[in-house]
């Protein structure tokens, strides 16, 4: 399984980078975010947001659980911290399959729920606004889509 890394140095910089792979999406992507609070989960699919032409202000949907954004695609962003149970059947899947992009904050937790094939991005933090992004696809798609948003 590859692996692509980047860096930034700025949460603008990590903005950028998740709009430029919002032209790569296509309905039913999954996107699983990880890192520790404040790694920039949030930051990065805001930027997400902007490349799908999504105008409303995203913010995490930590007490809400999901929230569902339109624009080029239908965003929808999770935040699975505070599911209690990683077996309760919450229709996590019906967004996996629908028609839009699912963005997956703390997705380790749900990991049996999870499509087999998706982004795995692991967000690391450095000094200051410095980020590490380390993008694990799983399937083909996925591979492809690495490939291409590196090239």
């Amino acid at each position: 399984m590859n692996q692509f890394e980047l860096s930034t140095t700025t949460s603008e910089e990590t903005s950028q980078f998740a709009a430029r792979l919002a032209g790569f999406l296509k309905p039913g992507d999954v996107i699983a975010l990880e890192g520790d609070l404040g790694a920039g989960k949030t930051t990065f699919t805001k930027g997400l947001a902007k490349g799908l032409e999504i105008k409303k202000t995203v913010n995490s949907p930590t007490f809400t659980i999901i929230k569902e954004y339109r624009g080029k695609l239908p965003l929808y962003h999770m935040d699975v911290y505070r599911v209690a149970d990683a077996f309760e059947d919450l229709g996590f899947d019906e967004y996996f399959e629908g028609n839009g992009v699912t963005v997956v904050e703390w997705a380790h937790l749900i990991e049996e729920q999870l499509p087999s094939e998706r982004l795995t991005i692991f967000l690391y933090r450095d000094e200051g606004d410095k980020r590490k992004m380390v993008l694990t696809p799983k399937g083909e798609r996925y591979e492809h889509l690495c490939k291409e948003i590196f090239r």
